[in-house]
């Protein structure tokens, strides 16, 4: 068993706090806020993010961070995208040589375009650095629902240790060394995601978003392919997997702030409704920028894009997708 710390009390990182709390490990969860983790060893659970998923016995709390990182020969990094970045360094000076990083995030840092693991490798290049992906909601893992998620590094000897120390009768890990792949795969549905809730809000039906996700998939292999990926990844856990479970589920905060996008209401309005990140608004920006320096076309994220930030009209940019020029598969 080994000691494991959770970097982020968000509705993932608790999840899989209980999880490996369960599995026999010693886990601190860290939450960067006093009245949060105050709150939480009131109730027993984080209300705020993941209600109703009560803490097991044992499962420490803390807001030191240099306690928490410390603790962990395993370290968690579920912090979202956008603060990977600021996070990474403000805790470098507390990580221990060879100390293993498991980012959960999914995402692409806007402005320099780089994979969240190229990110956490230069704030900290002292520590190992793994990513952990796959179709995985964090209210179904905290109830122990059977779940498959893979872990990539290309160091297979860490990848294999972290299969070994967080897989349970309920929780199934693979081992993958194409980490560009998972993780362009992990950023990009949630664009899709945002597009498959903009559909089901516009009131269209599973044909329709069954196309969404069909030239969608294609889209996340066309642009990952293009930055060094495998194209055989995006046909497995952290693609296509991932791809379902996030278009399909009203546990998916991407799908459910496109639905109220659809609905009509306005970005400000459907982030302050869902309450939480919703990383595929922070994705799209990114992922049009890789792609036109890639010369990859991406039509479906363009107009994700289009809506979000230039005004488009929803349904407009739907029809303007179908109404593109004949081509062959």
């Amino acid at each position: 068993m080994k000691n494991v710390t959770v970097m982020g009390s968000g509705s993932w990182g608790t999840a899989l706090a209980i999880m490996l709390q369960n599995n026999g490990h010693s886990v601190m969860l860290w939450a960067r806020r006093d009245a949060q983790i105050e709150q939480m060893k009131t109730d027993g659970e984080n209300k705020q993010y993941l209600p109703n998923a009560v803490f097991p016995e044992g499962l420490q709390l803390t807001s030191d961070k240099e306690e928490a990182l410390a603790h962990g020969e395993i370290v968690i990094l579920a912090v979202p995208s956008k603060a990977v970045r600021q996070s990474a360094t403000d805790f470098a000076p507390y990580l221990k040589e060879n100390q293993v990083i498991v980012n959960v995030a999914k995402g692409l840092e806007e402005g320099s375009l780089k994979r969240l693991s190229e990110v956490i490798r230069e704030c900290v290049p002292q520590c190992e650095v793994a990513t952990l992906s796959g179709p995985s909601h964090a209210e179904e893992v905290s109830k122990g629902i059977p779940t498959i998620c893979l872990i990539a590094t290309p160091n297979e000897d860490v990848a294999k240790m972290v299969q070994a120390e967080f897989g349970n009768g309920r929780f199934r890990l693979y081992t993958n060394t194409d980490e560009i792949g998972v993780e362009m795969g992990a950023a990009l549905k949630n664009v899709m995601a945002l597009a498959a809730g903009m559909s089901d809000g516009l009131g269209f039906g599973d044909n329709t978003k069954a196309a969404i996700m069909t030239r969608g998939i294609t889209e996340m292999a066309r642009l990952g392919i293009a930055v060094g990926g495998k194209r055989d990844t995006f046909g497995g856990i952290s693609g296509i997997g991932d791809l379902i479970v996030t278009c399909t589920s009203m546990h998916s905060r991407n799908r459910r702030a496109g639905i109220l996008l659809g609905q009509g209401k306005s970005l400000e309005e459907t982030l302050a409704e869902i309450k939480m990140v919703v990383e595929g608004v922070n994705t799209v920006k990114a992922a049009c920028d890789l792609a036109h320096k890639m010369e990859v076309e991406l039509p479906i994220t363009e107009a994700i894009y289009a809506v979000l930030f230039q005004g488009k009209d929803r349904e407009d940019a739907v029809l303007e997708l179908m109404n593109r020029e004949n081509k062959a598969e």
